[in-house]
């Protein structure tokens, strides 16, 4: 499997004999499985936020917890903190699953702030991402 590095967005983990997804719709990669590098389960992918002006793309969504869609919690995710792993059809985040037991999270009726740069800088600071601004 070759790591293969896009800029600043998140890495692709490909097989070495296929051509690996370059371009793909949000909604193929939503609903897809977050997990750490220790295979756990951390949440899936519900949303991915473009900064429409920078014509980037900002962070995932990650939800977490609940049971069909209630009580979920919802997780900025920097989108240069995760890989796409081809071959089982998951992000991975390197990033312990205790950190989401007590993280800031928000629900689906109060998200944050776009415009806080404060907000997104710390949140790239907590995955040691860097900023999709840069």
């Amino acid at each position: 499997m070759e790591s293969n590095i896009t800029g600043q967005g998140a890495r692709i983990d490909i097989n070495e004999s296929g051509p690996g997804p370059r371009l793909m719709t949000a909604d193929t990669l939503t609903g897809d499985k977050v997990v750490n590098r220790q295979d756990e389960t951390l949440g899936t992918i519900s949303e991915i936020m473009l900064d429409v002006p920078r014509g980037r793309i900002a962070y995932a969504v990650m939800s977490s917890g609940g049971f069909l869609g209630l009580g979920d919690k919802l997780f900025a995710i920097p989108w240069s903190a995760l890989t796409l792993d081809t071959d089982r059809k998951c992000f991975v985040l390197d990033a312990d699953k205790s950190l989401f037991a007590n993280a800031e999270g928000f629900d689906k009726d109060h998200w944050p702030e776009s415009p806080n740069l404060d907000w997104h800088q710390n949140l790239h600071t907590l995955y040691k991402s860097r900023p999709f601004w840069e």
